[in-house]
């Protein structure tokens, strides 16, 4: 969750998401993603899109929110990007037929945040609905790109938080969590060489601040979990 009202999501991010970019994130989550058509699920304000059009990629755009639209539009003015306000989880046959039409290559969710008007999340539910919210996000997003057959790539991210030092567990982690749950029954997989973390700054997670019987918390540091998860042959 980042920030409870709309409003606020995008007073949030515009900051946030400048910090991001400053640091190359959004260029290197772009740099993963293959293709040269691209469909960005959950655009938020933009700087996804903006990074994947930069580029040189064709992007086709969703989003839930009319206004997250609005400041996308505004962001990539200029750029070869298309829109949809749509939810990916109720898409009907014209808003599908329409995204068919594009035929992207790659599928991109990234997770970064969401108001808690979309989430559901309110103060002391321990975060259950945020981790509903994207369970549920990510699995409509893997079923809309199983019913593209143009798409070969799904592209997840995701904002969290592991012990630096076991990063590498960690990646195994990640793709038995996607293709677990993510990806079951599905025609697309992952894989752990494609499976990777990215440190957001140097800033250690203080969550062993007045918890000295959880000494290994000192290593947690926030992190992008980036799996890119090809269709099956």
């Amino acid at each position: 969750m980042s920030g409870a009202t709309v409003a606020e999501f995008i007073s949030y991010w515009e900051e946030e998401g400048l910090a991001y970019v400053r640091r190359g994130d959004y260029d290197w989550m772009a740099s993963l993603v293959p293709g040269q058509r691209v469909l960005d699920v959950g655009c938020g304000i933009g700087f996804a899109t903006q990074a994947l059009a930069k580029r040189g990629m064709q992007v086709f755009a969703i989003d839930v929110l009319p206004e997250c639209l609005e400041a996308t539009r505004a962001r990539v003015s200029g750029e070869a990007v298309q829109f949809l306000q749509a939810d990916v989880a109720a898409l009907d046959e014209v808003q599908v037929s329409a995204i068919a039409n594009f035929a992207p290559d790659s599928v991109v969710c990234w997770l970064m945040g969401a108001p808690a008007d979309v989430t559901g999340a309110s103060v002391g539910d321990g975060g259950m609905a945020v981790a509903a919210y994207r369970e549920k996000t990510h699995r409509a997003v893997a079923e809309l790109a199983v019913r593209l057959p143009t798409v070969n790539a799904l592209h997840l991210v995701d904002r969290t938080a592991i012990p630096w030092q076991a990063k590498d567990i960690g990646r195994d982690t990640l793709v038995r969590y996607h293709n677990d749950k993510t990806l079951a029954g599905l025609p697309f997989t992952g894989q752990r060489q494609h499976a990777l973390y990215r440190k957001l700054g140097d800033n250690v997670v203080e969550l062993a601040r007045g918890r000295p019987q959880y000494p290994a918390l000192k290593s947690v540091v926030p992190t992008l979990a980036s799996l890119l998860a090809y269709r099956k042959a």
